[in-house]
C-alpha cells in the first residue's frame, strides 16, 4: 500500500490491518506512551476545502508521531493545478516531503498526485470519496458493538462521497448498508454495483427513511448541502423534507441504535439537536477516532 485514495482500492485484509493498528495505537497513546516513528518526517497538507477535523487530526497525529505537518491553503500555491500542473506539484513535493495529504474537490487531483508522486498520497476528502472518515466510522462501530460482521448501517440523506465510502467499507468488512435518499439524490448505481460485486446484497437503496432504519444498528447522516453546493441550499432543504434524523425516526430502529454524523452538523436540518445530544449518539467518539485512524494510517504509509 503506497497510497490511500479510496476504500475500493484496498483489500479487506489491508483495511482490517489498519483498523487493528488504529485500536492498538489509540490504547498506546491513551496510556500516555509515545511512538515517535515519524521523527524528522514531514507531511504536506494541501487544502482546497477548509476543515476543522481533517486539519486538526492530521496535524496533531503527525506531531504525536514525532513529525511535522505543513498546512497549505490554495492561495499559498496559486491554486492546486492552476499555476502549475498537478504532476509538477507532485514531483516537487516528492523532493521535499515524506507524504502528501490532500483535501480537494476533484477526485482526479488525488489520482494525479499519487501517479506522479514518489511519496505516499492520502485522500483526506474529494467530492467522490472520503475514505479516512469512513474508516474512523468503522472503528467507532467496532468499539461500540464489539464486531463488524452483520452490522446494519442505515444511511439517511444525500448519496455523496461519505455514502460511497461507507458502502465500500461495508462490503469489504461484512456489514450491510441501507441507503435512503430523496429521488434525484441517490448514490450512483455504479458505486452500488461495485459494492455488491464485492459482497452481493451488501448495499441497498430506497427513497424511504423508515424503510432503511428498520432493524438498523447504526443510523448515519450527513449535511444536505456540501461545500460547493451553497447555491442549491434552499432547493435541497425542500427536497430533503422527511429525511431529518429526528426522535421519531430513531424510535423506528432498535432501542440501542447508534447515531453517527461526520460533522459539521446543521441541527434542525439533517438531524435534530435532541438526537445529537441523546444517549444513542456516538458522534463525538466518531470525531475523536479520526485522529486515531489517521495516526495509524500515517505510521503505516510513512514509517
Amino acid at each position: 500500500m503506497k497510497d490511500f485514495l479510496s476504500i475500493s482500492d484496498c483489500s479487506s485484509e489491508q483495511l482490517k490491518e489498519l483498523l487493528e493498528l488504529s485500536v492498538s495505537l489509540k490504547k498506546f497513546y491513551k496510556d500516555g506512551k509515545l511512538d515517535t516513528c515519524l521523527a524528522g518526517k514531514t507531511l504536506v497538507m494541501l487544502f482546497e476545502k477548509p476543515s476543522l477535523r481533517t486539519r486538526m487530526s492530521f496535524q496533531i497525529a503527525m506531531t504525536q508521531l514525532g513529525g511535522d505537518g505543513i498546512y497549505v491553503k490554495p492561495e499559498d500555491i496559486g491554486g492546486i493545478g492552476k499555476r502549475e500542473p498537478v504532476k509538477d506539484l507532485a514531483r516537487v513535493l516528492s523532493r521535499y516531503a515524506d507524504g502528501i495529504m490532500a483535501r480537494t474537490f476533484a477526485h482526479q487531483t488525488v489520482i494525479d498526485l499519487a501517479e506522479f508522486s514518489e511519496i505516499p498520497v492520502i485522500n483526506a476528502l474529494t467530492d467522490w470519496s472520503h475514505p479516512c472518515q469512513a474508516m474512523a466510522d468503522v472503528m467507532t462501530i467496532a468499539e461500540h458493538f464489539g464486531k463488524l460482521d452483520g452490522i446494519k448501517i442505515a444511511y439517511v440523506g444525500d448519496g455523496n462521497n461519505v455514502t460511497r465510502s461507507l458502502a465500500f467499507a461495508g462490503a469489504k468488512l461484512g456489514m450491510k448498508v441501507a441507503i435512503a435518499s430523496p429521488k434525484g439524490y441517490e448514490l450512483d448505481s455504479e458505486s452500488i454495483a461495485e459494492a455488491n460485486e464485492f459482497s452481493p446484497g451488501s448495499t441497498t437503496q430506497c427513497n424511504d427513511a423508515y424503510e432503511a432504519v428498520k432493524d438498523a444498528d447504526v443510523i448515519y447522516t450527513d449535511t444536505w448541502v456540501s461545500m460547493g453546493q451553497e447555491e442549491e441550499k434552499q432547493k435541497r432543504i425542500a427536497d430533503f423534507a422527511g429525511f431529518t434524523v429526528d426522535e421519531q425516526l430513531v424510535a423506528a430502529a432498535s432501542t440501542d441504535v447508534k447515531i453517527m454524523h461526520c460533522l459539521p452538523a446543521y441541527r434542525g436540518l439533517e438531524i435534530t439537536d435532541g438526537v445529537v445530544e441523546s444517549k444513542n449518539s456516538v458522534i463525538f467518539d466518531e470525531a475523536e477516532n479520526r485522529l486515531h485512524f489517521q495516526r495509524a494510517l500515517l505510521k503505516k504509509l510513512m514509517s
